[in-house]
């Protein structure tokens, strides 16, 4: 290649899990060099790396187009393509002549696979390839315990990492100017990746619940700021206040950056407009993120297998028919249902209602938490890698930290307390809406006149002081 092809050539920047241009590392370096920019997305498929779920997909679909909107904005596009990066990126090279690419690390087994295999093929072929730290606020492995172990319990974890964790002194913006390459190359249209869901299109919640999106995610975490932030210690568990970020769906999918985010919260309560309880209190939150991606890096099969394999004999019930009624928020249980309801119509459900409606079905009906957490895969926005697993295994009580598998959350009393008024529940299950707040949560407890004929809706499928029983006995001849 002659010095002035080589001025020329572009610089591939491949996007994954981090739809934005402000503070993103990859697209910063490539910027830097001062090549031409070629900005390229790749729907993986046919890979080893586990599919995403249909309400994750729904959100790529409307991200890809917000990136892309931004990216011509400034005189580029995103370059789309479908398949193996192994085989896409180096058929991309060769078309190019692009001499170096530009990537932010993701930590799952398959994806590092993957990437460690480009890397390999594109380095022998003279391309000059580089990745960069993005995902999360501390790369795995970078603080280990005092015996040079990984961190199993969360409060030692978060001990050890928290005094690291400062902000920046300045944070990298969206760029203003960028150069691009503008030579032909194939990318396939946004509809043609089937993200978008049809016959039929289930995603009308969603699209009145979200805004996906760079900008999007900084509407969402300004207002956070302005206004949860400051409830968050208090109120973070009442699903019908509106205390909690709702930053999850963005942080997935990369539209803001976490240090970003952790930055702002520390600026505010640095200046005093925030109290330290809630400051630290959502930056420990963000820390439990931190905390499941570094544990999948050290337990890659999270999703898969016990990470207590203690529990490997646990009796679960074959009986998986009450899986449907959890599904469709039909259990009896109003709160449950309220929860599983609130995940079907919008793609997501509140934290406290989440570790409920899962306690439920591990517990309450001993149905394997593999199938709960196929169930969140592919109905939450915000399901990743690590934070889903993570979380089903922390409720099913085989996973990593304190000792869980003993707390059977009652979910009546759980949604009298965290619903006292009942608005959560009423919002979602619209049928007992008449109820008074004594009878809400327990509505088979209402006098006869009130009580919901089962048609409208049904009974408790278990009782909870029976199944509590129940799981304490399996969890302790398991243990």
């Amino acid at each position: 290649m002659s010095a002035e092809e080589s001025a020329t050539a572009p610089v591939i920047v491949w996007f994954r899990d981090d739809l934005r241009l402000a503070d993103n590392p990859a697209l910063d370096a490539a910027r830097a060099s001062g090549r031409p920019l070629l900005c390229l997305f790749v729907l993986e498929e046919g890979t080893e790396r586990r599919p995403l779920g249909a309400a994750a997909r729904w959100w790529l679909d409307k991200s890809l187009a917000s990136l892309d909107g931004d990216l011509r904005h400034l005189g580029g596009r995103l370059v789309l393509r479908r398949g193996d990066p192994r085989l896409i990126l180096p058929d991309v090279v060769a078309r190019t002549g692009a001499t170096a690419l530009h990537f932010n690390r993701r930590y799952d087994r398959e994806g590092s696979a993957i990437d460690d295999t480009v890397t390999a093929e594109l380095s022998g072929k003279g391309v000059a390839v580089s990745s960069h730290s993005a995902w999360l606020l501390f790369e795995p492995g970078t603080i280990r315990t005092k015996t040079g172990g990984s961190f199993r319990v969360f409060t030692p974890f978060w001990k050890a990492h928290r005094p690291h964790l400062a902000p920046r002194s300045a944070l990298p913006r969206r760029p203003d100017a960028v150069s691009f390459f503008n030579s032909e190359i194939v990318s396939e249209p946004l509809s043609s990746l089937g993200l978008h869901p049809k016959h039929p299109d289930w995603s009308g919640g969603l699209a009145t619940s979200w805004t996906p999106g760079e900008a999007g995610a900084q509407a969402r975490l300004a207002a956070f700021l302005d206004d949860g932030l400051t409830r968050y210690d208090a109120e973070r568990d009442f699903p019908a206040v509106g205390a909690s970020s709702r930053l999850s769906p963005h942080l997935r999918f990369g539209e803001i950056a976490v240090a970003r985010v952790a930055h702002e919260v520390m600026n505010a309560q640095a200046a005093g407009s925030v109290p330290d309880e809630a400051a630290e209190k959502f930056l420990a939150e963000i820390g439990w993120r931190e905390f499941a991606w570094h544990l999948l890096a050290a337990f890659p099969d999270l999703a898969r297998r016990n990470y207590q394999a203690g529990f490997d004999s646990f009796p679960w019930d074959d009986d998986t028919s009450a899986l449907r009624p959890w599904t469709k928020g039909r259990t009896g249980y109003p709160v449950v249902d309220a929860g599983m309801r609130e995940l079907w119509q919008t793609g997501f459900m509140h934290n406290r209602v989440r570790m409920i409606a899962a306690s439920f079905l591990t517990k309450h009906l001993l149905i394997h938490w593999r199938l709960g957490e196929q169930w969140f895969w592919d109905t939450l926005v915000d399901a990743d890698f690590a934070s889903n697993p993570f979380g089903w295994q922390w409720v099913a009580g085989t996973g990593a930290d304190a000792a869980p598998y003993f707390r059977v959350f009652n979910p009546t009393a759980q949604g009298e307390r965290f619903d006292p008024e009942g608005t959560y529940v009423r919002r979602f299950v619209p049928e007992i809406a008449e109820l008074p707040n004594r009878q809400l949560h327990r509505p088979w407890e209402a006098p006869p006149l009130l009580r919901p004929a089962p048609s409208l809706y049904p009974a408790p499928i278990v009782d909870h002081d029976i199944a509590r029983k129940r799981a304490l006995d399996a969890f302790a001849r398991c243990r």
